[in-house]
């Protein structure tokens, strides 16, 4: 997503002014002021009775200072949030995207076939256990003869909390229903996602001038793909060839999308109030290639106080590292930011074997290997 918080300058409706820059201004003013009415020198002393009271006044002009720079600074994309940010949304027509609550195809068996129908009914709830639950979206039966039915399943809660329950998962039926000896679901839960965030929000809301016609810009198909789920992180639109229209896309974490999702995005975009006439779409997850961390790192003797401090900060560094690698579709394998995020974690040097620079095509998604981080010891400064 693009980080409008640094592409923007930094404003302040108070000029910055801090808590002692205010107090010594109302010194300053009670001095002057005293001085111009009797003619005399005044001095307030630190246990001043006058010069407490100014301090008291001081705390409450400043919080009301803050207050005005607060409600100065939500009305600003920049540093709008919560519903202050919803509000600058509704002046483009756009609204957060709420929760969804994830999706899955349960199959409910019985032993041996028999002369009745069974019945499922809607709404009836599945569990692996652990407080998440799926319900039946619509009655269903195993007919007569048969020994098993598939019906489809929302769970019960908005939110990414019911995505990624592996097929078999969900095998403890909630209602008590006659006949029914097992239930699973078939296909791994997907489509959760929560409560659009403000980072994306404010994404949208500053890319909305895109989608003012219909998906023909890049920037018209990427607005429009974002739109489909909060989960979205990054697109890549590319035209190969006049007409046709590539879309690559990731959700966050760098996770690559489900096909459930990609349908879904697909279905949207095909959309003939989105998508040009004359563009035939196709929307597919990225390629992926896998990079290995293998490194060595020394911290310098001074430091040797803080050596466990130190390698937990190492430890942390890689991690930021793995998410900012990730993030981007196409974003080249580069190792000397991951020196660098050793380096200002307490490291004198760094000996990086993997990876190496590795320019990925535009339609490329690194993905974390296997990560192999060895301690060298004390060096000498």
């Amino acid at each position: 997503m693009q980080n409008i918080a640094e592409n923007f300058p930094d404003i302040s409706f108070i000029d910055n002014t801090t808590v002692d820059e205010v107090m010594t201004q109302m010194i300053n003013d009670y001095q002057e002021k005293y001085k111009e009415i009797t003619g005399k020198e005044v001095s307030l002393a630190q246990a001043d009775p006058y010069r407490l009271i100014m301090y008291a006044c001081t705390i409450q002009i400043y919080q009301a200072m803050q207050y005005a720079d607060y409600a100065g600074k939500m009305s600003f994309l920049k540093y709008a949030a919560g519903d202050y940010l919803d509000n600058l949304a509704a002046l483009r027509g756009i609204s957060r995207i709420e929760a969804a609550a994830a999706s899955t195809v349960l199959q409910f068996t019985i032993d041996a076939p028999i002369a009745s129908v069974v019945s499922i009914p809607a709404g009836c709830r599945v569990t692996n256990g652990n407080d998440v639950y799926f319900a039946t979206d619509e009655y269903a039966e195993i007919k007569a003869g048969e020994t098993s039915v598939t019906v489809s399943a929302t769970c019960t809660e908005p939110g990414s909390l019911g995505n990624e329950f592996a097929p078999g998962e969900l095998n403890v039926v909630v209602n008590t229903l006659p006949y029914v000896v097992t239930v699973t679901n078939t296909v791994m839960t997907y489509g959760g996602a929560d409560r659009e965030d403000d980072d994306s929000l404010r994404d949208r809301i500053y890319n909305v001038a895109d989608s003012y016609s219909v998906a023909g810009p890049s920037g018209a198909y990427e607005y429009y793909t974002k739109s489909v789920d909060p989960s979205i992180s990054d697109v890549i639109v590319q035209s190969p060839t006049p007409g046709e229209v590539e879309i690559y896309f990731i959700c966050d974490g760098g996770e690559l999308p489900g096909e459930a999702l990609i349908a879904e995005v697909q279905n949207f975009l095909e959309d003939e109030n989105v998508r040009p006439l004359t563009d035939h779409v196709t929307v597919q997850a990225p390629a992926t290639q896998e990079y290995n961390i293998d490194l060595t790192y020394y911290i310098p003797a001074s430091s040797k106080a803080s050596v466990e401090t130190i390698q937990e900060n190492v430890n942390t560094a890689i991690n930021i590292y793995n998410a900012w690698q990730t993030e981007k579709i196409g974003r080249d394998l580069n190792p000397s930011y991951l020196i660098q995020k050793v380096m200002e974690a307490g490291a004198k040097r760094v000996n990086v074997t993997s990876p190496v620079f590795t320019v990925l095509g535009g339609t490329t998604l690194a993905k974390t290997g296997t990560i192999n981080v060895v301690y060298g010891g004390l060096e000498d400064d």
